[in-house]
């Protein structure tokens, strides 16, 4: 009989114990929370976001793209000269040349869509006398566009 007398109060403890244990009581008074914080603080997280953005803005990103493979020689003087001849009738893109042993590649142009590639294709084989430009697909470096969104990077 002890045993049960000892579950028994121990059970009247513990019940007694949890419907006397509420630590917030509901008040139906809508209580507020008023912050106290200087202005300046908005204003400098502000100018912080546009320092990053700038920042992300400034720093060239990569995308799949093409470019053409203008060409493939020996001559160094020739490579040099369509090397500037591009970079004087296409201020606006980039031509990239480096030295394969035994051969001076040259590389032209950043472009999205094989239809832009393709323009500038034709008017640099003119440029050059018919010769073959042939179109391959890379990854090319890509400037922020003026509606530019940091956040879209991370998504």
């Amino acid at each position: 009989m002890p045993a049960v007398m000892i579950k028994f109060f121990f059970s009247f403890f513990f019940l007694a114990f949890c419907f006397n244990s509420f630590s917030q009581i509901q008040d139906s008074s809508s209580a507020k929370i008023v912050v106290h914080s200087d202005y300046r603080l908005q204003l400098l997280g502000k100018r912080i976001s546009e320092i990053n953005t700038n920042i992300l803005k400034s720093q060239a990103r990569t995308a799949k793209g093409y470019r053409l493979m203008v060409l493939n020689t020996n001559d160094r003087a020739y490579a040099l000269k369509v090397r500037s001849e591009l970079l004087q009738r296409f201020p606006d893109q980039k031509p990239y040349m480096w030295y394969a042993n035994p051969y001076i590649k040259l590389k032209f142009g950043n472009f999205r869509t094989k239809e832009e590639a393709d323009d500038y294709r034709h008017q640099i084989s003119q440029m050059l006398d018919g010769a073959n430009i042939y179109l391959l697909s890379e990854t090319i470096e890509v400037k922020p566009d003026k509606d530019f969104n940091p956040d879209e990077m991370f998504k």
